[in-house]
């Protein structure tokens, strides 16, 4: 449950507001009379949060609600702040803002009005909790200010600032390290929240399309132009404008983006009249712009004009310290999405994947969770789930996996306990496509193994080795699910593409087994 402090002298309202949430059965409520006992409440110098979300008035005896809102933030940025007044002026409104409160709203206001406000805004600030796990670095007056997952304080801090501000914003990194991620934090935690979130990636728009696209075009501008359009910067009007991928951007347009930065003004293709525009620009790239602005394909004054408040991302190859936490993230989110239960997992697999170089940063940790998720059957991660391609980078081959074949096929009759058939769909036309009965069919001792018989001029020859056990390790597999593929390659742990490639090198044919018993 979210924890809610109401603060008003107020009795009454304070009642009313605390009523409204309890009833949600979300929140849980406290309150203060004045923002002094508000203060004490949060408690100064606590590195607990104590509260989530705290209801504040303006007018209030001893401290008033812009006094304490200040005070809040120093204490801890992270706590929504939601301010209430009976009478409301647009000073105090923006410097409310200006001081970190998520929103501004008169009195009274209906309850179930109140609870959709502070679900917007908590759905803000967990974008700064993920932008926190992709821990930007923030330059301010030349000083780095670092903001990973140990730092939440940090993070906060950097976009309480950038909040308050209405500039361009500039964010580099390379690809998969969450530039889109920044800037819809940035967004959904500034005064144009409540207005539209529009993203363009400037390398997927022809250039001969450029210019509609981000400007509109009148009907008849140009052929098939057969309807008049409007384009992305009226569409986003009065809210942000993120231009991914800024780097690939067209020269002519770049002259254009610089116009509309400069004079707020841009001109419809086929049209006369200038349209007003008011857009932040928040831009983005993985590209060296420096080195572009020396071979003339960048241009300078745009640069200057968008890096006012730059970002930049690193890569996940540079801060391992965040693997762990970043792989926990997703292990929760995708046991929502596959509706599984997997608490973790192994410490070879941890091992493996704290070796891998991330080319693809996040994104790619991402997928290889995902992958692993889809192809996991205990309630861990093990080496087994992961890519191959994850594998073959840190130098790990088939033969790293004897020990887990081995308690794959001892722990067989405990899974047969829990699962009376698998219908998982055979690769051959031709073979019974019934489900397959592990406590009728399946016969694994204790005592299995995989025999090699290298020959006396090989046995010295690791590769040679190898190569038989692979063989004997996919014969062996095959024989325990009678020549099903993907059975085999779900429970023994071999990605499908592999367990495919090494039945064509060893020339194995799985149907020869599809009648055996395993102990043949």
């Amino acid at each position: 449950m979210l924890r809610v402090l109401v603060v008003d002298d107020d009795q009454a309202l304070r009642l009313s507001i605390r009523s409204a949430l309890e009833n949600t059965q979300r929140f849980q409520v406290d309150e203060a009379f004045d923002g002094v006992n508000a203060l004490e409440k949060i408690g100064l110098g606590n590195s607990q949060r104590p509260y989530d979300i705290v209801i504040l008035d303006v007018d209030m005896p001893r401290k008033n609600g812009l006094e304490t809102l200040k005070v809040i933030k120093e204490i801890d940025p992270g706590i929504i702040v939601i301010m209430l007044t009976a009478h409301a002026t647009v000073d105090i409104a923006v410097q409310a803002v200006k001081d970190g409160a998520y929103n501004f709203l008169s009195k009274p206001i209906p309850g179930d009005e109140l609870v959709k406000l502070i679900k917007k805004a908590i759905e803000a600030h967990t974008l700064i909790s993920n932008l926190a796990v992709s821990s930007p670095v923030f330059v301010d007056e030349g000083q780095k200010i670092i903001g990973n997952t140990s730092q939440m304080q940090k993070v906060f801090n950097i976009i309480h600032k950038l909040a308050k501000v209405d500039t361009p914003v500039l964010i580099r990194g390379a690809s998969g390290t969450g530039k889109e991620l920044v800037a819809k934090a940035i967004h959904f935690n500034s005064s144009r929240k409540d207005e539209k979130f529009v993203a363009i990636n400037c390398s997927a728009i022809p250039e001969n399309l450029f210019e509609s696209e981000l400007f509109g075009h009148e009907k008849g501008s140009f052929t098939g132009a057969d309807q008049r359009k409007i384009g992305k910067f009226q569409f986003a009007e009065g809210g942000t404008l993120f231009l991914d991928e800024i780097g690939d951007m067209p020269q002519l347009m770049q002259v254009k983006i610089l116009r509309v930065l400069q004079e707020k003004l841009f001109t419809p293709v086929g049209s006369n009249r200038e349209i007003a525009s008011n857009v932040r620009i928040i831009a983005a790239t993985n590209r060296p712009l420096e080195e572009m602005m020396k071979a003339g394909t960048f241009r300078e004054d745009l640069f200057y004009r968008l890096n006012v408040v730059p970002i930049f991302l690193p890569q996940l190859c540079d801060r391992k310290d965040d693997l762990e936490t970043l792989i926990k993230i997703f292990i929760k989110k995708f046991n929502r999405v596959h509706n599984k239960k997997i608490t973790g997992l192994t410490k070879d697999a941890l091992a493996t994947l704290s070796k891998h170089n991330w080319p693809g940063n996040i994104r790619e940790l991402e997928n290889v969770i995902e992958h692993a998720f889809v192809l996991e059957s205990s309630n861990q991660i093990t080496l087994g789930s992961l890519p191959e391609a994850i594998l073959e980078a840190v130098g790990i081959s088939m033969i790293d996996s004897i020990d887990k074949f081995q308690s794959q096929t001892n722990n067989l009759k405990a899974l047969a306990s829990h699962e009376s058939t698998l219908a998982v769909e055979d690769n051959f036309d031709d073979l019974d496509s019934d489900n397959f009965s592990m406590t009728d069919e399946l016969d694994v001792t204790d005592d299995d193994t995989i025999p090699f018989t290298a020959s006396a001029h090989s046995a010295l020859d690791f590769n040679a080795q190898k190569e038989e056990f692979e063989k004997q390790f996919i014969i062996k597999a095959l024989k325990t699910f009678k020549g099903r593929i993907n059975q085999t390659a779900l429970h023994a742990n071999i990605p499908k593409k592999t367990l495919l490639r090494k039945i064509e090198k060893y020339g194995i044919v799985a149907k020869d087994y599809a009648l055996q018993k395993s102990d043949d």
